[in-house]
């Protein structure tokens, strides 16, 4: 073999050993061992049992408990406003003043024809006295014939006439008192006062504006302590509510022991626990609900009407029920479901029915027992049948 063959057989066997190397370090050997399959970490909580409040909620509407519109009964001018807005009044304190002047100047002269009325009266009854006179005087004498029975009759028709005189006067006198009384009232008309305790809104017309019975409310004042808050109901929630209390006295009477709570706009719960009011006298045909009113404590006036709340209403205590986070529940086309971990620590899904839910919790009516291990955070790792490392769940700063 000469050289040049001996060279061609040296490089093709390195080459062959270089490629299986390569072969070999990609091809894995039949007897490597399978990589350790990765148990994951998740958090589960134990189904927990213990009595519970049942609680509804609805979005109500404050309202005030009385609300008063003050109007111009007469026409006029405004000359000044005598309160502040959005301060508090009393009963009977002056709101606006009208110009009382044109209405002044009626008093004064249906007063003036008053006296003339009465002065009228006072001289048709001295003019029927006379008369009256006459007829006693002329009656003895026709009998004689002393005097003729033309004077007798003259008498008695200028008596009659003098009496009719004297009942004109006196309907007179009435109208003129009538008048008086009219432009008194109507005097009175011209100081627009509060018609109830509580707080006044704001002026609708300034001084100097021109009011009359047509123009609309100048302001308006609400009594706010207690408050009035609506909310609207279900008919099955009202009728299963009626149906703990069938009568009016015994909802009267034992609505005392439900406690009716507000949550306001800014998170916060009211520190006043509310009472039911009444219940409105039909169901809304369009929406199947109706109205409920509560009223609420308001010592500082803070709730205003117009304002929104949520109303909460605790109607029962549910003994036993059992509680999960609501996390640990997942929605799936209808019907909810939750992750179990078994002794095995190995995972099932199970359907559960839930009901009412308790803070950040669901009550759940079907599907667990009492102790279950529940998978809390980690739910998107798991499927059925794997095998996990609980943890206990804690929650963090952000109440997950």
């Amino acid at each position: 073999m000469n050289a040049s063959k001996r060279y061609v057989l040296g490089v093709g066997v390195v080459a062959v050993i270089v490629i299986g190397s390569i072969v070999g370090a990609i091809l894995p050997s039949k007897h490597a061992q399978a990589a350790p399959t990765i148990v994951p970490d998740i958090e589960v909580v134990q189904v927990q049992q213990q009595d519970v409040p049942i609680i509804h909620e609805w979005i109500g509407t404050f309202d005030g408990l009385v609300n008063a519109d003050v109007r111009a009964q007469v026409t006029g001018y405004l000359l000044k406003q005598g309160y502040e807005e959005g301060a508090f009044v009393k009963k009977g304190q002056l709101l606006f003043q009208i110009d009382p002047r044109p209405f002044q100047a009626v008093l004064e002269q249906a007063v003036g024809q008053l006296a003339q009325a009465k002065a009228q009266l006072a001289n048709a009854e001295a003019v029927q006295g006379r008369t009256e006179l006459d007829v006693k005087r002329y009656t003895p004498l026709a009998k004689e014939q002393a005097a003729t029975q033309q004077d007798l009759d003259n008498a008695v028709q200028n008596n009659l006439a003098a009496i009719a005189s004297v009942e004109t006067a006196k309907a007179q006198i009435k109208t003129s008192e009538a008048a008086v009384e009219t432009a008194r009232i109507n005097l009175n008309f011209t100081q627009l006062v509060a018609p109830i305790d509580g707080i006044a809104g704001q002026a609708q017309l300034q001084v100097g504006a021109l009011v009359s019975p047509a123009t609309g409310p100048v302001t308006s004042v609400s009594t706010l302590d207690p408050i009035k808050v609506y909310f609207t109901v279900g008919e099955p929630q009202y009728l299963a509510f009626r149906k703990r209390f069938p009568t009016e006295a015994s909802t009267r009477a034992d609505q005392k022991t439900l406690r009716v709570e507000l949550v306001l706009a800014d998170g916060s719960t009211y520190p006043h626990l509310g009472s039911f009011d009444f219940a409105d006298r039909q169901v809304n045909e369009s929406t199947g609900t109706i109205r409920i009113a509560a009223l609420f404590p308001n010592p500082n006036n803070i709730l205003r009407p117009g304002g929104y709340a949520k109303v909460r209403v605790f109607v029962d205590i549910q003994h036993d029920a059992l509680l999960v986070p609501q996390r640990a529940v997942s929605e799936l086309q209808g019907g909810y479901q939750v992750a179990l971990v078994d002794h095995d620590n190995k995972v099932a899904i199970r359907p559960v029915v839930v009901g009412t839910q308790v803070d950040s919790r669901w009550v759940i009516s079907n599907g667990l027992n009492p102790g279950d291990r529940v998978v809390v955070e980690g739910t998107q790792k798991v499927r059925p049948g794997m095998h996990v490392n609980p943890k206990p769940f804690t929650a963090n700063a952000t109440g997950r």
